[in-house]
């Protein structure tokens, strides 16, 4: 089998496991703690600051405009939304502009 659908594979069955581990270890508690709690709800905006990091601070104009357009759709519509605005700008400027 080729190299990538292996490291595809194994990458899905470790993410899969991490969670299912996540779940069974947290269930085991009646109650969470409010920090822990807190922690676990700033995930997501951790992970999409590591991704959108880099892109950020080696982007071009168009990439600039396509993430400020994202931001300020994030003031008024969900995640969804807000990531389907930017993507859309991104691709209309990458062929408008080149």
């Amino acid at each position: 089998m080729n190299t990538i659908l292996w490291v595809i594979l194994w990458g899905a069955v470790f993410t899969y496991a991490a969670r299912v581990g996540g779940h069974l270890v947290l269930s085991r508690f009646d109650k969470i703690h409010p920090r822990v709690e807190a922690g676990l709800n700033a995930v997501p905006a951790a992970v999409l600051t590591t991704l959108v990091a880099p892109a950020a601070t080696q982007a071009g104009p168009v990439e600039m405009i396509a993430l400020v357009v994202a931001g300020l759709a994030s003031l008024r519509f969900g995640m969804m939304t807000m990531f389907l605005i930017g993507a859309a700008v991104l691709i209309g400027l990458r062929q408008v502009v080149g």
